[in-house]
């Protein structure tokens, strides 16, 4: 078994991400996202500092707005203003949210060209018909770690165990439009273990640890692990109950990967 190492990608990415930014800095623009976050939740606000150190390291200006028990209108109303404002390049909002909430209707009012982390179901829509959208990011993430170890991708292939709209179904749309064959699987899925075992490539995004059993995985497959579970530890772990099971980090832009 070979590990990929996601952080040397992550690195390597915010290498070329910050030789990107430097050049619209010295153009006169800044990059500057913007943070939403309606919670108070611990877990969030660790997330949120992360996502402001690696903003930092790449150049990108990040401002963090923090809703006091906010209500849904509330969030509704900042993110409308944060779409119209010329000086906001992008935006995310953060979870869990205010009752009454869903993430698709926050995403309805994050405007499509601003949305980098794919929550407006256009984005969605944008993806599953070909036209340029930003992908969720851990969807894209699979597709750049496959892309970086020059996996072959078309014909593939390739389960995706997982059918969220924010991991399983984007990333069965990135791996469509690189010709690869994909079943995406869930929790009604007969055969669970029968269908991953044929496939060249597995994406466990299912979020229930330890599922992927060693007999899931075919010799040769590619197995990338998007799973994140925390444990009464307060550590993360994917859904791989593989042999070296790896630490997995929320704030990184890969989670574990095996080549096996």
């Amino acid at each position: 078994m070979r590990t990929i190492d996601g952080r040397a990608i992550a690195a390597e990415l915010a290498g070329e991400v910050s030789a990107r930014v430097a050049d619209l800095a010295a153009a006169g623009r800044v990059p500057t996202l913007a943070v939403v976050v309606p919670t108070d939740d611990e877990a969030t606000a660790w997330y949120v500092r992360s996502i402001e150190r690696t903003a930092a390291k790449v150049g990108i200006a990040c401002r963090v707005d923090v809703l006091d028990a906010p209500d849904a209108a509330a969030v509704i109303k900042r993110l409308d203003e944060l779409s119209q404002d010329p000086a906001m390049h992008a935006i995310v909002c953060q979870t869990p949210l205010p009752a009454g909430l869903s993430l698709a209707d926050v995403g309805t009012h994050i405007a499509p060209e601003k949305d980098v982390d794919g929550a407006n179901p256009a984005s969605l829509g944008r993806l599953a018909v070909g036209l340029p959208a930003y992908a969720p990011a851990t969807a894209a993430a699979v597709l750049e770690i496959l892309r970086h170890e020059d996996v072959p991708l078309a014909g593939a292939d390739t389960v995706v165990v997982g059918r969220s709209a924010v991991v399983g179904k984007p990333a069965a749309l990135l791996l469509l439009a690189e010709n690869a064959t994909v079943t995406i699987c869930h929790s009604r899925t007969a055969n669970l273990a029968a269908v991953c075992a044929r496939a060249d490539i597995l994406v466990a995004a299912v979020g229930r640890p330890g599922l992927i059993e060693p007999t899931y995985v075919r010799a040769g497959a590619v197995v990338i692990d998007v799973g994140t579970n925390p444990t009464a530890d307060g550590r993360l772990v994917g859904d791989r109950n593989l042999s070296n099971q790896m630490r997995h980090q929320a704030a990184c832009v890969v989670c574990g990967v095996d080549v096996v």
